[in-house]
């Protein structure tokens, strides 16, 4: 198997150009390497429907459901025969320390990012794979990118805080573009975000493992903002930030069959950061198992931000250890000082629960933290069952100006929800989140 070696200045200034290029004829990036192996105890194991574990990526009748629900178009060739070179033949050494830049043009084996901070070029700061204005494009297959972010991490404001706080590369970025399909790759020790996927639409990930260790800063998994039409499905994801976190300008958001952990859990936010607009809506997770995470299903918004995240779906969710399972936080501060006190706001509404059950590591298991002056509203539990992982069995709720309903079965008991209209009282019946 290839390890292949890229300097970033080549990649980002000569190589990307010539990769995109060929990819708008070819329609497919193909990585063979083999699988690796989850080696680590968290992704063992095989996942069912009762939650007992992690569940191991599998290939599903589903597929075909996706495809006719993103009214995808049929991702075969459409009679065009598929061009796959081995890179043997323009002289790629392949041992991971030789620079095989520039004769890559389709990849066989693992891509190794260079490890060492100092040699990345500054007009690139923020960017190690990026690829723009795709149309109608397949990455497929099991290979590896394999950010080497250890000296990164290492360097960070959050491991050190005499350090500055500064960017580091993502991994992969799919920008601009349209009907793209991932499906089964593995991103790994990303120097900071592991995937984005920004102003793009109708974009399908599938089979995608993303691992990095616990203690690694800002190394969110699949990161997707400005952008619609998102399917995320049968992915592995655990990482020293959120699982999947969904930015401001993003709708029509789908996850489903996903397994998180460790990490910060499955986030919308941060919104309204700067006193800006954040604007989320129609979002949907069903069948998803939470495990070791700082949260749970977490909406993050910024004091002074304004615009609203609304529509939102999570069903069929199991957590395990999770310190905050369910939690809507209007006051979030990633930040060295006291952020100020504003009265403005990101509005939330229309949030549905259903199906939620586990332990979770804190007494607070649902915790709905609100402006005063732009409340959250029409907060739906339905069959919540969140038990302390401690002997005690203390678990609550807590309510800061949040209003919404309950049904069905509820613990914690969430009574503080219920200083709600009657309108209020029926609209998990009207809750619009169909993509």
């Amino acid at each position: 198997m290839h390890i292949i070696k890229l300097t970033q200045k080549s990649i980002v200034q000569e190589n990307i150009l010539k990769i995109m290029n060929t990819l708008h004829l070819l329609c497919f990036l193909l990585f063979l390497a083999l699988p690796i192996r989850l080696a680590s105890k968290q992704y063992s194991g095989s996942f069912n429907e009762d939650y007992n574990g992690p569940f191991k990526v599998q290939e599903t009748d589903e597929e075909d459901e996706f495809d006719e629900f993103l009214n995808l178009p049929n991702w075969e060739s459409g009679g065009r025969k598929k061009d796959v070179s081995n890179v043997d033949a323009f002289g790629a050494v392949g041992d991971g320390v030789s620079d095989d830049t520039k004769v890559i043009d389709k990849i066989d084996g693992t891509i190794v990012a260079p490890d060492d901070p100092k040699v990345w070029d500054p007009d690139h700061p923020r960017m190690w794979l990026g690829y723009y204005n795709l149309s109608n494009v397949f990455f497929q297959g099991k290979g590896v990118i394999d950010g080497s972010g250890s000296k990164w991490w290492a360097a960070s404001c959050k491991r050190n805080k005499s350090n500055p706080c500064i960017g580091a590369p993502t991994a992969l970025t799919i920008d601009s573009s349209s009907r793209v399909r991932v499906r089964d790759l593995t991103v790994q020790n990303g120097q900071q975000m592991h995937f984005t996927i920004a102003r793009s639409e109708i974009v399908r990930v599938s089979g995608v493992t993303v691992l990095a260790p616990g203690n690694s800063p800002n190394t969110d998994g699949i990161h997707v903002t400005t952008s619609k039409n998102v399917v995320l499905h049968n992915c592995v994801i655990g990482t020293g930030d959120d699982c999947i976190s969904i930015v401001s300008h993003s709708s029509n958001i789908k996850m489903k069959n996903i397994y998180c952990g460790p990490g910060h859990g499955i986030s919308i936010g941060s919104l309204g950061k700067n006193n800006s607009i954040g604007q989320v809506e129609t979002v949907v997770l069903d069948n998803a198992f939470i495990r070791d995470t700082t949260n749970g299903l977490r909406i993050k918004t910024w004091q002074g931000g304004s615009g609203y995240v609304r529509a939102v779906r999570y069903e069929n969710v199991k957590m395990e250890n999770v310190s905050n399972p369910i939690i809507i936080d209007q006051f979030y501060c990633d930040s060295p000082t006291k952020c100020e006190d504003q009265a403005s706001a990101v509005e939330v509404s229309e949030i549905l629960y259903k199906n939620i059950t586990g332990t979770s590591a804190t007494r607070i298991a649902m915790k709905f933290a609100c402006s005063e002056t732009v409340p959250c509203s029409k907060i739906v539990l339905n069959n919540i069952n969140l038990q302390s992982e401690s002997e005690d069995g203390d678990e609550e709720t807590y309510c800061n100006n949040a209003s919404g309903s309950v049904h069905g079965h509820v613990h914690p008991s969430a009574d503080c929800l219920l200083q709600n209209s009657e309108e209020e009282k029926s609209y998990e019946h009207n809750i619009r989140t169909e993509l």
